[in-house]
């Protein structure tokens, strides 16, 4: 696809598309525009999304009420502390052939085997159970005893999951979070927010809310955000602002060694990126920017770095150590390319 399709069928099919889910979400969902725009990115470039905050802030509201915009199977996984791995992924049963008399095994497919998947309270289940996922999320596929069960595309995992200091909760492991493009914040809504919610849920509501793109339709979506072409001054920023989370590598800021205790992997340069292009497209633009990059750093890098011990008695978390990360990495080609501790980072 050229630059000038691109810029014409594309970005109005792909932001036309924006717009009505947005629509569609907003007769539910009472503000939440920047968790909305963090989640619709995601789901153009392919990623899975993990949403944090408090119980009560309609989290599995929000997921539930955006598969219904989307004509697209779904399903709602609950987890819980007794929930086992066969729970979410499928398994074996035997079962008597009425025609034959013999009896064979056959595989019934566990709520994994939906486009869109629901994993609500995720840090509620063990680790073993949460590890069922990463296959799934990571290779569209699920292998049962020897047989591999391919998923259906699109597959689109939305995790919902509560403050890791609340009691009952089982901390994600890294390889697990990893597998999320964005972690986003759902934080408190505003006073007048909180009042249109509170006179809208206690009124009669018969909002409909209407399918707004079909499985093809989002496939085709996601075609498109891979096409946009992205500059090497743009790939090296994003570059930049990963290899520096890496504790004791060549060129990294003092206030990283001293903050982390490790950094991020080369899945957060792709969501980077591909976040970038998705911005980028939404904005009515043909090419990323920096800036595009910059808007992408916190849900990309925040659940990939771990402060260590000093910058949590300092009170420092992972979104403060981005927001001096951002500053202190220069978005200009020039002075990018020319920095002398960033030298060390392209040449590492």
């Amino acid at each position: 696809m050229s630059d000038a399709e691109i810029s014409s069928d594309a970005i109005a099919k792909l932001n036309k598309a924006n717009d009505e889910i947005r629509k569609q979400m907003s007769k539910i969902i009472v503000g939440q525009d920047e968790v909305l725009d963090q989640l619709l990115i995601a789901l153009f470039s392919r990623g899975h999304c993990l949403l944090e905050g408090v119980p009560g802030l309609a989290k599995t509201l929000m997921i539930s009420t955006l598969s219904e915009c989307l004509s697209m199977s779904f399903s709602r996984i609950q987890f819980t502390p007794d929930l086992m791995p066969a729970d979410i992924t499928g398994t074996d049963v035997l079962q008597e052939n009425r025609d034959t008399g013999v009896r064979e095994f056959r595989f019934i497919e566990g709520p994994l085997f939906h486009n869109v998947v629901l994993a609500d309270e995720i840090n509620r289940t063990p680790p073993k159970t949460q590890a069922a996922l990463l296959e799934a999320m990571q290779e569209r596929q699920v292998t049962v005893g020897q047989t591999r069960h391919q998923l259906k595309a699109p597959f689109f995992v939305l995790a919902t999951q509560n403050p890791i200091e609340q009691e009952g909760t089982y901390a994600l492991p890294e390889a697990q979070q990893d597998r999320f493009m964005f972690k986003v914040f759902v934080n408190y809504p505003s006073f007048s927010e909180e009042k249109q919610i509170a006179l809208q849920t206690t009124m009669t509501q018969d909002a409909i809310i209407e399918p707004v793109l079909s499985g093809e339709e989002i496939i085709d979506l996601q075609e498109t955000v891979r096409q946009v072409p992205v500059t090497d001054h743009v790939a090296e920023y994003a570059l930049a602002l990963v290899r520096q989370t890496r504790v004791n590598e060549p060129g990294v800021p003092d206030f990283i060694n001293d903050w982390l205790s490790w950094g991020a992997g080369p899945r957060a340069v792709q969501y980077l990126l591909l976040g970038g292009k998705a911005k980028a497209l939404l904005s009515g633009r043909t090419h990323v920017s920096t800036e595009d990059i910059a808007a992408m750093a916190h849900p990309v890098l925040r659940h990939r770095i771990v402060t260590n011990f000093s910058a949590e008695s300092e009170g420092i978390t992972a979104d403060r150590v981005i927001d001096r990360l951002i500053e202190e990495t220069p978005s200009r080609e020039g002075e990018l390319t020319s920095d002398p501790r960033l030298q060390k980072i392209f040449a590492a």
